[in-house]
């Protein structure tokens, strides 16, 4: 088992209420996990995400995950006017 530390920006944070404002939380996964498994365990759909840094690095969804990683999870983003 490895531990990873993720962080959920803006609506995501809405999967983990009592998560504070730029709180990260350490979640136990196996070796191997991928970042779309990382997804599951959360719980949170893969739809509501658009994309994931590990250790300040964007990253597909089939990177393997490795102890201490520090995973940011980004939803899309809409806005702006036209």
């Amino acid at each position: 088992m490895i531990i990873v530390k993720v962080k959920l920006f803006a609506n995501l944070r809405n999967y983990f209420p009592d998560l504070g404002l730029g709180k990260s939380l350490d979640v136990q996964v196996e070796s191997n996990t991928t970042i779309a498994r990382l997804y599951e365990i959360l719980e949170i759909p893969a739809e509501e995400i658009k994309l994931a840094y590990v250790n300040g690095i964007y990253c597909e969804t089939d990177y393997k995950l490795k102890d201490g990683d520090e995973i940011g999870i980004f939803p899309p983003i809409g806005g702006g006017s036209q």
